[in-house]
């Protein structure tokens, strides 16, 4: 039997993920808490704020091989991460990885 562990990398905090089942499919966010080995937290500083993260399945979020150093510095640094934050890396991501946002098209 196949469990999650040995299905591929685990999710980081301040990994950028695309969302590809659910009302926010295509777009992008960022891993902020981890629960267990098939939940996370997810947040994009803008319409899905830190305070009220979404908690999504691993099987509903494609991992991008990305880890914001801004969003993993601040949670070493506070133990949090500002809104401000997130828009910034997730901004930075997009702009450095254009091509991705050709990808559905």
């Amino acid at each position: 039997m196949k469990t999650m562990s040995d299905s591929g990398p685990s999710p980081e905090i301040g990994q950028i993920v695309k969302i590809v089942k659910g009302r926010d499919r295509d777009q992008f966010s960022v891993i902020i808490k981890r629960v267990d080995d098939r939940f996370v937290y997810i947040a994009d500083g803008d319409k899905r704020k830190v305070d009220r993260a979404k908690r999504k399945n691993m099987n509903h979020l494609k991992l991008i091989d990305h880890i914001s150093p801004e969003v993993r510095h601040s949670f070493e640094e506070t133990g949090k991460v500002t809104n401000g934050k997130l828009r910034f890396a997730l901004k930075k991501f997009l702009e450095e990885h254009a091509d991705l946002l050709k990808e559905g098209e």
